[in-house]
C-alpha cells in the first residue's frame, strides 16, 4: 500500500523532526499538536519554535489541535508521545483511527506496571494486530536530523510489506531508513539505552572519561542483549542501528536529554533540580528504568547498570556509589 498521506500526533522535537522527515519525502504530512497555540504558530510561520526553533517546516506539512481531522484519511498514524503516556493518548483517539492504517511507534519505553513494550500497548488498547504496527528506531537526535544531517534509521515490523511501505515514506536525501521484522528487539534496544545514558551522563557529571564511557556503553549492550534473548529477540539486532547506534548517540550527545540528565545528577543535583532543568523535555530512562527493571527480574535476567541507574533515580543512591558497586562486582567471564 503506498502511503500517501501521514499522521504524526505529537508535536515534541521528536515528532516535529519525523513529520519534516516524511515531508521532505515526498508525502503529505499533518502533525497534530496538543496545544492549539504551537498548531496556530507552525500554521502561521512554518517553524515550531517551543521546540524546533530556526527550523523551516515543508510546505506540504500542516498542523491542527484536532485529532480527528489530522487522522482522516492517514494510510499511516504516528504516534510521538512520551512512553508512559501512550496508553491514555491512544484511548482518546482510538475511534478515529483509520481502518487499516499502519501504527507507528516512535515512543523508547516499557510502560510502568503492565511492563509491556510499546507496540504491545498499541496492539491492546488500538485493537490491532501486531503485524499492523510498526517502530523506528535508531540514533534519532530530532535537532541533528531537523538540520538535515546525514543519518540512518530502522524501521520495525513482523509484516515487512507495511515496513517497506514505510520506508519509502520517510526516505529522503538525509535519512535513510532500513527494515527489520524484530520489533522486540528494535523496542528493547530503544528502551535500554535510555538507561545506559542516564549511566554516562552521571559518569561525565563524576569527571570520568573515555575508558569509563566505552566500559559502561559495552557493558549495558551485553545486558540489553540479555533481556533481548530472554524476550525472544534476535542477538543481531543489537549489534545494528537500534541496538549499538541508538546507544552511541544517546550516550555520548550532549543532544541527548538522558545523558544531560545523568550528568545532572553526577554533579550532584538532586532529581527535582534536574527535572526543573529539563524544562518540561522527557528524559524517558528516569521512569523507564523501573520497568525495565522488573521485567528483568521477571525473567531472571542481570541488569546491574540498570538496577544501579534506578538506585539513583528512586533510592537516593549517590552517583558516586553506582561506580563502587559495578566496580566491585564479583568477578566473571566477559560473556556470562
Amino acid at each position: 500500500m503506498t502511503v500517501r498521506r501521514v499522521a504524526v500526533l505529537g508535536a515534541g522535537s521528536w515528532g516535529t523532526a519525523f513529520a519534516k522527515v516524511v515531508a521532505d519525502s515526498g508525502t503529505d504530512v499533518v502533525l497534530w499538536a496538543r496545544r492549539e497555540e504551537v498548531a496556530e504558530t507552525i500554521t502561521r510561520s512554518g517553524v515550531n519554535s517551543d521546540y524546533l526553533p530556526g527550523v523551516r517546516l515543508p510546505g506540504n506539512l500542516s498542523a491542527t489541535s484536532d485529532p480527528d481531522k489530522a487522522l482522516h484519511g492517514a494510510q499511516a498514524v504516528v504516534l510521538a508521545v512520551p512512553s508512559q503516556t501512550l496508553r491514555v493518548n491512544l484511548a482518546g483517539w482510538r475511534d478515529a483511527l483509520p481502518e487499516g492504517a499502519t501504527l507507528v511507534s516512535l515512543a523508547k519505553g516499557v510502560e510502568l506496571g503492565t511492563l509491556k513494550r510499546m507496540s504491545e500497548v498499541i496492539s491492546e488498547v488500538a485493537g490491532v494486530p501486531q503485524d499492523q504496527i510498526a517502530v523506528v528506531s535508531g540514533p534519532n537526535l530530532a535537532k541533528e536530523i531537523a538540520a538535515e544531517q546525514p543519518t540512518a534509521t530502522v524501521i520495525a515490523c513482523t509484516d515487512h510489506d507495511r515496513a517497506v511501505d514505510l520506508q519509502a515514506a520517510c526516505s529522503n536525501n538525509y535519512f535513510r531508513p532500513y527494515t527489520n521484522t524484530d520489533v522486540i528487539g528494535c523496542e528493547l534496544g530503544g528502551a535500554c539505552k535510555n538507561v545506559i545514558a542516564l549511566a554516562c551522563g552521571m559518569a561525565a557529571g563524576l569527571g570520568f572519561g573515555d575508558n569509563t564511557m566505552a566500559s559502561i556503553i559495552t557493558r549495558g549492550l551485553a545486558e540489553t542483549a540479555r533481556l533481548g534473548a530472554a524476550l525472544g529477540a534476535d542477538p543481531l539486532t543489537f549489534a545494528g542501528l537500534a541496538g549499538l547506534g541508538d546507544l552511541v548517540a544517546t550516550c555520548a550527545s550532549p543532544l541527548s536529554r538522558n545523558r544531560t540528565f545523568g550528568h545532572r545528577l553526577g554533579l550532584g543535583e538532586s532529581l527535582a533540580q534536574a527535572q526543573e532543568a529539563a524544562h518540561g523535555q522527557v528524559a524517558e530512562g528516569v521512569k523507564s528504568c523501573s520497568s525495565i527493571r522488573e521485567l528483568a527480574q521477571r525473567h531472571g535476567v542481570d541488569m546491574p547498570i540498570t538496577d544501579g541507574v534506578h538506585g539513583v533515580c528512586h533510592d537516593g543512591l549517590d552517583p558516586r556509589a553506582l561506580g563502587s558497586a559495578l566496580i566491585g562486582r564479583e568477578p566473571k567471564a566477559e560473556r556470562q
